[in-house]
């Protein structure tokens, strides 16, 4: 019998709800991004007030991935996920409402933990339908849907009448508020609800232990890595871009080739990775990587910025699509969403960080080329780590 991901109708749409409410997140993530130059103005907000309100968001990803993942192992991964994305939709409504920075800084908050709980449950789904031959595919065709709901934000930026910040939080509020209603209708009741999941304080012991320790905290460490630099550059490149001298315009299509190079990347690092080239496919992201960092920091052509805005979605996108597409594997069912979730949250720690640690940076005169070389160090710990990982996986 032929091998494909999905055996049934039911995965399929499985796979493609998945895909939906992960495009809606990846909406949500870039909205700042992309509203940020026109708030900043609206707020007037230096560039480290600026960076507090890109890691408000993130600093609800990290409980939301945490507690997101163990509910769903505990309590059933649909009704979770729906009152996870009506979260992220509410509160994105109320982002556009803010009538104050404190208020700002509490709806992104509250965004956060329903987008990072959704997360570890959308990887967790998509892999277990999935066949194994293509199991790594399935992750990476759910999770392209990040990218590219990043460049459909990016557009909203592009063609907001009048520039209003806001109409982008309004998109990113509506669509997951109607896209619950489908996830009611339509989205299977998975058979992986275990009531004997873990209580909350035996996390550390199933995941650090029964010689998983060193592939965990592998993992940790290159999603740390991977997510401070990917953070990074999703909340600053259209300030950093705009202090080059670019226009809206350019900043904007940048950031659409940006997320189109995402997509890409997390679909070829799928590929290769259900091919047995998963160690090709992380030379590929973080070398790449590392390449895109540089020439976004000193290439002046505008043609070049192009090139180089489509080859580090590709690539940090891709580097995190490895690690989100290894994670459900050194986990058991039981476990698979915690396990997943509590990978997600520490890499969390590394997206706030990395907006924040930006921030003071440009307050601090570092200017474009700095801040961006000083990223270099993490690519590679981050390449080293998955290497690793990637051996020990093959030999397990």
């Amino acid at each position: 019998m032929p091998t494909s991901f999905a055996q049934t109708d039911s995965s399929l749409r499985t796979i493609a709800l998945c895909f939906i409410v992960a495009m809606l997140e990846g909406l949500d993530l870039q909205a700042v991004g992309v509203a940020a130059p026109a708030m900043a103005q609206s707020f007037n907000l230096s560039p480290a007030a600026l960076g507090w309100v890109f890691s408000a968001g993130l600093f609800g990803l990290l409980p939301g991935a945490v507690f997101g993942g163990w509910l769903a192992d505990r309590f059933g991964r649909k009704s979770v996920l729906i009152a996870a994305v009506v979260l992220f939709g509410l509160f994105s409504l109320l982002t556009a409402h803010s009538a104050t920075y404190e208020h700002l800084l509490a709806a992104r908050l509250v965004t956060g933990l329903g987008m990072g709980a959704a997360l570890p449950i959308l990887i967790a789904l998509s892999s277990e339908v999935a066949s194994p031959g293509l199991r790594n595919l399935a992750v990476s065709l759910t999770y392209c849907g990040v990218p590219l709901g990043g460049a459909v934000a990016a557009l909203i930026g592009m063609f907001a009448v009048s520039g209003d910040w806001r109409l982008v939080f309004y998109v990113g509020g509506v669509a997951p508020l109607v896209i619950a209603l489908l996830l009611m209708r339509w989205l299977p009741t998975p058979a992986t609800r275990h009531s004997q999941a873990l209580p909350v304080g035996a996390i550390a012991q199933h995941l650090l232990g029964q010689r998983r320790g060193v592939s965990t905290l592998l993992l940790w460490g290159a999603c740390f890595c991977t997510l401070t630099i990917l953070y990074m550059l999703l909340n600053w490149l259209p300030t950093l871009l705009i202090s080059r001298g670019l226009s809206r315009l350019d900043t904007a299509t940048i950031q659409v080739l940006f997320n189109i190079g995402g997509v890409a990347g997390s679909l070829l690092a799928g590929r290769l990775m259900d091919q047995g080239k998963a160690l090709l496919a992380v030379v590929l992201a973080y070398v790449g990587m590392l390449a895109a960092l540089l020439a976004l920091g000193t290439v002046e052509s505008l043609h070049g910025l192009y090139v180089a805005g489509l080859a580090a979605g590709a690539c940090a996108v891709g580097g995190q699509l490895i690690l989100y597409a290894l994670a459900p594997r050194l986990y058991p069912a039981p476990v698979r969403a915690t396990g997943v979730g509590v990978a997600v949250a520490v890499g969390r720690l590394g997206s706030m960080s990395g907006p924040l640690a930006a921030g003071q940076l440009l307050a601090a005169g570092a200017g474009v080329s700095g801040l961006l070389l000083a990223a270099s160090p993490l690519v590679a710990i981050a390449a080293c780590a998955a290497a690793v990982l990637l051996k020990r996986d093959s030999q397990a």
